[in-house]
């Protein structure tokens, strides 16, 4: 690596940088009972990234002897030559400090030490709660998919830096499709993830939590009533903050789709740098990025840029505070980065991703939240969700949901729909619960794609006065 990145250097580049990146991991998937795939993937590779002349040049193989790794290093730099004649303005990178670090996430209970058989024996254990009598609801639809890879990162460049990382993660996504009487369903899909090792898979009692989702998805079905249409004060739940927080506040502050580089590929944002320091909710709504939390699926403390990684506070007190950025957008707007460049593969360059995107808790229980609403509706998760590309209108469908009469939680609700822009909904909160919860996902970007692992997360929150929309019950 260290002679790739003097080989550039030597060849006229202002910058060069190497990462070597080996991923390991495995997926099982189990359909309606019946095992239909175990996956292994095994990858590694060397990345190398160039800047001469203010052109960016990114090249990749999964050869490391020492011809190959020469041939790589000529095509990045012939690749940043051959653009220079295109470009707008030359590619800068904001100043960063030379880092060097070792560090790994350490598992209580190796998921190597556990057996294939093992490990697949959570799935038919799940895959029996959901086939109880007691569950009373007919789950023609089961998908259940258990997933564990370690990622191993060496990474230096010709500032100093000098990075080795190793980050074993594990999770588990299910979907469910219930159906009762004719053509009435509903579905359910959610995933838990995190860095470490098996024991977070024990902790997650996955049978207990089917057995509760698969009845929850019998009483929607057997149980649920329209939700009011008129103008109603509205409680989320935390798994319904989480994808808010993500999709209408994580995306929109990616500093590439501000800056318009996003545009052809994942969409645009409706924030604007001159947009900084604007409100654009209560002062309820703190929305921080924080890829530093223990144990996250998001979790990680150097970028794939060098930089050291931090708590970003993208939305503070309702004021919009910063973007998430790499160094190259940094510079671009006279910042330092923020640690927000990551890559998921070798062969894919570093590109600005969310971490763990959440918002803070606030000071109120949920019975405090709810017991101030005398006309309302209690959406606790949800089973759909679209948004624009420029991430501004947005429309989210409940799936657990109760009504609120007189401070109290009534009968369930089916189907209600909160529609609304994000500064209407960030602005109609008056009020967070103090409990903070996270569910996992990957989020894709870029082209080709990367799905990174991130945490979604809040506190449950409460919107005053919104007008909420339904489907046929």
């Amino acid at each position: 690596m260290g002679s790739a990145v003097n080989l550039a250097l030597k060849m006229g580049c202002e910058y060069a940088e190497a990462r070597v990146q080996r991923d390991f991991g495995e997926t099982a998937i189990m359909k309606n009972g019946n095992l239909e795939v175990v996956a292994y993937v095994r990858q590694k590779g060397l990345g190398i990234r160039v800047i001469k002349n203010g052109a960016l040049g990114f090249a990749s193989t999964n050869r490391l002897d020492k011809r190959e790794v020469t041939r790589l290093v000529q095509s990045a730099v012939s690749m940043a030559s051959a653009s220079v004649s295109t470009l707008r303005k030359p590619v800068s990178l904001a100043p960063s400090s030379a880092e060097e670090s070792d560090w790994t996430v350490r598992e209580k209970t190796r998921i190597s030490s556990v057996s294939l058989e093992q490990r697949l024996e959570v799935l038919q254990d799940v895959e029996k709660a959901l086939t109880e009598p007691k569950v009373q609801v007919r789950l023609p639809g089961r998908m259940l998919v258990l997933t564990n890879w370690d990622s191993e990162k060496t990474y230096l460049n010709s500032e100093g830096s000098r990075i080795h990382s190793l980050v074993p993660r594990v999770s588990f996504y299910y979907m469910l499709t219930a159906l009762e009487g004719p053509g009435e369903t509903a579905q359910r899909f959610n995933q838990f993830g995190g860095s470490g090792g098996w024991e977070l898979v024990k902790a997650w009692n996955l049978p207990s939590l089917a057995s509760e989702e698969a009845t929850v998805l019998g009483r929607v079905l057997r149980e649920a009533k329209p939700p009011p249409r008129d103008e109603i004060d509205i409680v989320l739940g935390s798994e319904v903050v989480g994808i808010i927080c993500h999709e209408s506040c994580g995306h929109p502050s990616e500093a590439d789709r501000v800056l318009g580089r996003e545009a052809a590929q994942a969409g645009e944002s409706f924030m604007k740098p001159e947009m900084l320091g604007a409100r654009l909710g209560s002062e309820v709504v703190t929305i921080v990025d924080d890829p530093t939390l223990p144990g996250s699926y998001g979790y990680y403390l150097y970028d794939d840029e060098g930089v050291r990684a931090g708590r970003r506070e993208l939305i503070r007190k309702g004021l919009l505070n910063t973007f998430l950025h790499n160094r190259e957008t940094a510079a671009a707007l006279g910042v330092e980065s923020n640690g927000a460049a990551r890559a998921m593969a070798y062969n894919r360059e570093p590109i600005i991703r969310m971490g763990n995107t959440y918002m803070l808790p606030g000071d109120h229980s949920l019975e405090e939240l709810i017991e101030d609403i005398s006309n309302g509706v209690y959406i606790k998760s949800f089973m759909e969700w679209n948004i624009d590309d420029r991430r501004f209108n947005e429309r989210y469908v409940g799936l657990e949901a109760y009504a609120i009469r007189g401070g109290e939680l009534g009968e369930m609700v089916r189907n209600p729909i909160v529609e609304m822009t994000t500064t209407g909904l960030f602005s109609s909160v008056d009020a967070a619960s103090k409990n903070l919860d996270f569910n996992a996902a990957l989020c894709g970007k870029g082209d080709p794609e990367q799905d990174a692992p991130v945490w979604t997360g809040g506190p449950e929150i409460r919107l005053r006065n919104v007008k909420l929309g339904g489907l046929p019950s």
